[in-house]
């Protein structure tokens, strides 16, 4: 285990009465980095993203968060996290600007109209700020979603699935906002079922299957689990996604 690992994962185990969840989960993520939990759905990507928020008590292992156990001192977990589930928890009556305010003055930061309007600007939605959140595409409405956690500057941020129902602009807007976010230092663990998504964000990668984490490392290293690539000569021909791109960014 890294003495900088942001996240520590060992031996964790969780039921639903009968059913077995996770049967001995281990992992860590290291701080500043992106880490991505990649599973089918049931996996139980969701289930350790809530025990980590303390949101559920683990059966058996331990779990420690920015240093913070998340069973013994889950208000210093809480102090140290920030979570965006699967759709975007805004309010479509308020302005962009009027969802970043409530928080803060929730949050209890100082001088919250000006953390609301860094923010504004820094996710791309200042022209939109005075807008009411229900005239937004998804893609807005994610990014401003994305901003709302920010507010307090967490250490560690959890996007569950954060670009699920996303069009593929909306997509890759998040995309470039998830990078800033570990560029700026924040710890970011990402569970998704894209693996295209995995591939473009991740420092690290985990497969869940069945409860349990398969493989785990740097998509090198899980490219390497592989027997050699040969060298073949093909016509490629572009990928449906990457058509539709260059037709709308041609508009």
């Amino acid at each position: 285990m890294s003495p900088d690992a942001a996240i520590r994962v060992g031996g964790l185990h969780k039921s639903y009465k009968d059913l077995p969840v996770l049967t001995g989960v281990d992992f860590e993520v290291a701080r500043g980095s992106i880490f991505a939990l990649l599973g089918s759905n049931g996996a139980g990507k969701t289930t350790i993203v809530r025990i980590l928020a303390t949101l559920l008590k683990p059966d058996e292992g331990t779990a420690t968060v920015n240093g913070y156990d998340v069973v013994s001192q889950p208000e210093r977990v809480r102090e140290s996290i920030s979570l965006t589930g699967q759709f975007a928890a805004v309010d479509e009556i308020l302005t962009g600007r009027e969802n970043l305010v409530m928080i803060g003055r929730l949050r209890r930061v100082d001088d919250p109209r000006k953390v609301a309007d860094d923010l504004l600007e820094r996710f791309g939605l200042a022209e939109a700020a005075g807008r009411r959140v229900a005239t937004y595409s998804g893609g807005m409405r994610r990014r401003l979603d994305i901003a709302m956690s920010l507010i307090g500057d967490p250490a560690v941020i959890f996007l569950d699935e954060p670009t699920t129902g996303l069009d593929p602009e909306a997509r890759i807007e998040v995309w470039q906002v998830i990078k800033k976010l570990a560029d700026r230092g924040t710890t970011v663990l990402l569970t998704t079922q894209y693996l295209d998504e995995a591939e473009k964000l991740a420092d690290r990668i985990a497969i869940l299957h069945r409860g349990t984490i398969i493989v785990s490392g740097t998509l090198a290293e899980l490219r390497e689990l592989l027997p050699p690539a040969k060298v073949e000569y093909v016509e490629r021909q572009p990928a449906l996604e990457e058509i539709f791109l260059a037709i709308v960014g041609q508009r």
